[in-house]
């Protein structure tokens, strides 16, 4: 409830006080006369009754401002020219005559508000005049709605026939607003308000502010201006907090919405913000039982998160900071703008990276943006190109990262002391120098459900959600994207981080969501999405899809618009190769991937548009892919290749390992861009776990195993060999018909169709071109010969031919041990006869042959 406090200091200005030229004339003759008599035969008293008891006045606000009592004094008009620089306001009256101009001008120590009234009739009743009833309000501006709670003033008459007055306000009272309304001296007399049919209103020691940009946006002078859009939003209040607590506002301040209005934006500006440190809103509408009406919302454009509280305390969970965002040196720091077929992408988690002891990181940085750049030499050695960082925005921190309480600022517990400065600072040190080491930094980001609460719950729910669950959307928390305001909030996101952290690309979770119009509907052609593919600041951002539901825990395929700019992270990759390694799918699908994923892609884009991976932060990690299989798991598409979970079994362990090194081979010798998980380079594993929450943090310990070393020394040489063999395993179109030749293991044509058959190979035939510009090795290199079995007994493989002058090298079979498994010069394949080369192909297992000429 409202807080009574002392009194405001009030001017009372006597008749002809000093003499200045007018422009306007604003009263009728016998109005004036009929004033000037009510002025000296009626006593004030009589017409103040209605009122309150006094002629000063009381604030009705919630506030911890101190204000102290200041005797009525008696000072002159402003003068003229100090009006020049005064904030004016015009408002009409319900009448439809006469005009009300009221000016508030800042003097040294106090606020000063003038207010004139044009010519309104009377209709000649005897003795009537005008009074001013007035009163004042920051948070409840209901509390002077009525004749409660506000004090009366005579309007005076100057020499020259004005009829005005002037309340003057210490400056240590205000920002306030003042509401007044014109009334009858009689008793029973009318009243005359706004053309809104409410009280005139105006704001003392605040500005009205502007409706853009959204946010919080400070002015060359050092004003702060405040703008919230809410359409169905009856009243909004701000709400201004200092360091002493969240418990209750410092000050709030109820924006008027004839003043702080403009369509459906709420505004306000400050010449200063005092003492207090952040903020947020309380938004009312016309609902009775509106859940959110008294709960502190977060600026859904705040670019700081001030203070965030894991429970909550009272009404606020998410508040935005009052100040500007940090000033960080880039340097020379500039985007690697790698394309897209070069890519080699590790997607990870900021704090499950580094939280653990054994990064051997100092406390403050483990877990955070800091102790992820410390580890950039990790990222080298795998030949990795690219971080995809899980979301990272301010979340929900109970339900995890994929369900955002904010879109522009990054979360503060990933910062070395927890506050928003240090995260802010923190990833862009991080970004700089993963830059600065030939790495882009993409992004996960949540654009189709925000948290269940703290989020943009009740600012405006008809326009930001789905209302009660449309069609399929169950959901509170669905974001209606296409929406217009919504997709803005969500372009400004993007280009934010864009500019301020100078991120690389953003890969969209729950990209399906984002086709949905309105009213929950598929389009074909959704605004947001060709918004995005067409935005000049994106121009070169990468811009992935993908459609893995947070909610369902599944992905959802969908025929994704992309304009040809639209990557997609390709799940059908995922399934197929993870069904022929433990041999239920057709030789057509894996082949299909293997080439790009034409069904996919071939629509304008090429195989570089498909992000491929085996395992993901989702789901079972790539170790217990190979050793968890039940029914509980039936959608995990595994094989626990003989055993279920921990075994001592050799065989079944050499089983495991050898479908590890397949399922890495496959896909970095697949056209599109290879993603790693994190921690499947060192055994990571959740016991069998496809929960989220079960994921342990990287144990950077597992990397000096005999496991970590020959995985992440595989995977080095997998990517140095897709650079190396870029004209075959790179490339951003797909390879011609001629330059792909498919067999069995006798060099017949391949059983596509028959699900008993598990051995594929193919021969990637290099262009000529390709022999003479070979500059990374003296040996010139020919074409590829790759082949897979996963049938549970070993295959004679016949070779093709290769090049005249050349003989074929085994680069790679995943059955051999370590560290002969792999080798970047290559064991020659001698020839049985002239013209005859056959190799032994183990059960569960890859090859990889290259045509050099010269010796190793």
């Amino acid at each position: 409830m409202a807080n009574l406090v002392p009194p405001f200091s009030l001017s009372l200005i006597p008749l002809n006080q000093h003499k200045y030229e007018t422009k306007n004339s604003f009263f009728h003759k016998s109005f004036i006369q009929r004033k000037q008599h009510q002025l000296v035969s009626r006593n004030l008293q009589d017409f103040i009754n209605p009122f309150s008891q006094n002629l000063t006045s009381k604030l009705f606000a919630t506030s911890r401002l101190s204000i102290e009592e200041i005797e009525q004094q008696l000072t002159p008009f402003t003068k003229p020219k100090d009006l020049k620089t005064a904030l004016p306001y015009l408002f009409r009256t319900e009448i439809g005559n006469g005009l009300v101009r009221v000016y508030v001008t800042k003097k040294k120590v106090s606020y000063a508000v003038y207010i004139e009234i044009s010519s309104f009739d009377l209709n000649g009743s005897k003795g009537e005049t005008l009074v001013l009833c007035w009163g004042v309000y920051r948070a409840d501006s209901s509390s002077v709605d009525g004749r409660t709670g506000m004090s009366v003033s005579p309007f005076v008459q100057t020499s020259l026939g004005k009829f005005a007055v002037e309340l003057e306000f210490d400056v240590k009272q205000v920002p306030l607003y003042l509401s007044f309304l014109l009334r009858s001296s009689f008793d029973d007399g009318f009243e005359i308000r706004s053309h809104r049919k409410k009280n005139f209103c105006v704001p003392v020691g605040s500005l009205p502010g502007y409706p853009g940009p959204l946010g919080l946006s400070f002015s060359p002078d050092g004003s702060m201006n405040f703008a919230v859009f809410s359409r169905h939003a009856e009243s909004v209040v701000l709400c201004l907090y200092d360091d002493s607590g969240v418990e209750k506002p410092a000050l709030e301040l109820e924006l008027d919405p004839y003043v702080n209005r403009s369509g459906d934006v709420w505004h306000i500006s400050f010449e200063s913000a005092w003492t207090f440190v952040s903020y947020g809103y309380r938004f009312r509408n016309k609902d009775k039982d509106n859940s959110y009406g008294e709960h502190v919302v977060l600026d859904p454009c705040a670019r700081i998160i001030g203070n965030s509280y894991h429970n909550g305390i009272g009404s606020v969970k998410n508040l935005g900071r009052l100040g500007k965002e940090p000033a960080f040196d880039w340097g020379d720091d500039c985007h690697p703008n790698l394309s897209m077929e070069k890519l080699v992408v590790y997607r990870l988690n900021v704090k499950r990276f580094t939280e653990q002891e054994s990064s051997q990181l100092p406390s403050d940085l483990a877990g955070t943006f800091s102790g992820l750049a410390k580890k950039v030499q990790h990222f080298k050695d795998l030949g990795v190109n690219a971080v995809l960082l899980e979301p990272v925005f301010t979340f929900d921190e109970e339900k995890g990262p994929y369900f955002p309480c904010h879109f522009f600022s990054p979360m503060n517990v990933y910062g070395p002391s927890g506050g928003p400065v240090s995260s802010i600072t923190s990833m862009k040190e991080m970004v700089k120098t993963m830059h600065a080491n030939g790495i882009e930094v993409l992004m996960e980001v949540v654009f189709s459900n925000t948290a269940e609460i703290g989020a943009l719950q009740g600012i405006d729910d008809l326009s930001y959600y789905y209302a009660n669950g449309i069609g399929d959307l169950k959901l509170r928390s669905a974001l209606n994207c296409n929406y217009p305001i919504v997709q803005n909030l969500i372009l400004d996101s993007l280009r934010h981080w864009v500019t301020e952290f100078h991120i690389d690309g953003f890969s969209f979770i729950n990209a399906s969501h984002l086709l949905r119009g309105f009213h929950g509907e598929y389009l074909s052609r959704p605004p947001l999405v060709e918004a995005i593919a067409f935005d000049p600041v994106l121009l070169k951002t990468k811009i992935i899809a993908d459609c893995w539901d947070p909610h369902d825990m599944v992905a959802k395929e969908n025929r994704f618009p992309h304009w040809m700019r639209w990557a997609e992270i390709n799940t059908n990759f995922c399934n197929d190769v993870r069904n022929f390694l433990r041999g239920q799918n057709l030789l057509s699908n894996l082949a299909t991937r293997l080439c790009g994923s034409g069904d996919m892609f071939s629509d304008g884009r090429g195989p570089a548009f498909s992000f491929n991976y085996i395992s993901r932060n989702v789901g079972l990690s790539l170790v217990d892919l190979v050793s968890f299989s039940n029914d509980d798991l039936a959608a995990e598409l595994s094989w626990n290749c003989g055993e279920e979970g921990p075994t001592n079994n050799t065989t079944v362990l050499e089983r495991r390992l050898k479908q590890i090194r397949n399922f890495h081979f496959i896909l970095f010798v697949s056209l599109g861009v290879p993603v790693l998980n994190m921690g499947d380079e060192c055994g990571q594993s959740s016991g069998g776990s496809p929960a989220y929450g079960d994921i342990k943090p990287f144990n950077w310990g597992a990397l000096k195993t005999g496991f970590g070393k020959q995985t992440t020394q595989f995977i080095s040489f997998l990517t140095s060999l897709r650079r190396r063999r870029s004209d075959l395993l790179q490339s951003r179109t797909f390879l011609k018909e001629e330059n792909i030749e498919w067999c069995g293991s006798d060099q017949a044509p391949p059983r596509w169709e028959d699900p008993n058959c598990k051995f594929l190979a193919m021969t990637l035939k290099a262009e000529e071109m390709a022999f003479s510009e070979s500059s990374v090795s003296s040996d010139i290199s020919g074409d590829l010969f790759i082949a897979f079995n996963a049938a549970d007994h070993q295959e004679t493989v016949v070779l093709p031919l290769p090049p005249e002058g050349m003989s074929w090298y085994r680069l790679v079979d995943t059955a051999l041990p370590f560290p002969g498994f792999f080798s970047t010069r290559g064991e020659v394949v001698p020839e049985q006869i002239p013209g005859l080369s056959t190799y032994q192909m183990k059960s569960f297992s890859c090859t990889l042959f290259e045509a050099k000429s010269g010796t190793s």
